[in-house]
């Protein structure tokens, strides 16, 4: 792992700063359908990549961490917490197709929203995500989230998450 910078970590997984050195999978990840289906809906260039993560890693108002699977050292995902201005943070997250199903979703959350607490000083969370996206609202809901109101669109639902 000495080629990465490790923030924290929790039982299977490395969170690391984002590196260039992942900008395969960065791109491989966004461009998949199956990821698609539940984020962006765009096709993303090398180019495109490689400029949101330079603005990623210079933006203050972001905290976003590559996920390394301890045990294969593989890129799992990223998670990302946005800041607010009234200290609450907006979670983010993106896993690999061949790394779903195996709960680092729910691991992820868990760890970032206890990083956020103890770490960031944040009051609580918030996330938008897709009513159909029905594994991700049971993730999210096994971490303590509640659905607190409809979303930015038709399609989609707040929830929050409390101290």
């Amino acid at each position: 792992m000495e080629k990465y910078k490790i923030i924290f970590e929790s039982e299977n997984i490395y969170y690391i700063q984002m590196s260039e050195s992942l900008m395969n999978d960065y791109l491989k990840m966004y461009n998949d359908q199956e990821v698609q289906k539940n984020l962006f809906k765009k096709i993303y260039t090398y180019e495109q990549i490689q400029n949101w993560l330079k603005k990623r890693l210079l933006d203050k108002t972001t905290c976003i961490f590559s996920m390394i699977e301890k045990s294969t050292y593989d890129y799992i995902g990223n998670v990302e917490i946005i800041l607010t201005n009234d200290n609450i943070g907006e979670i983010l997250i993106s896993i690999t197709p061949d790394k779903q199903d195996k709960h680092y979703g729910t691991e992820a959350i868990d760890t970032v929203i206890k990083y956020g607490y103890e770490k960031v000083g944040l009051e609580e969370f918030e996330l938008y995500v897709y009513k159909n996206n029905l594994k991700a609202i049971h993730c999210y809901e096994k971490a303590g989230f509640i659905v607190d109101k409809d979303g930015i669109t038709e399609k989609d639902i707040h929830m929050k998450h409390k101290r």
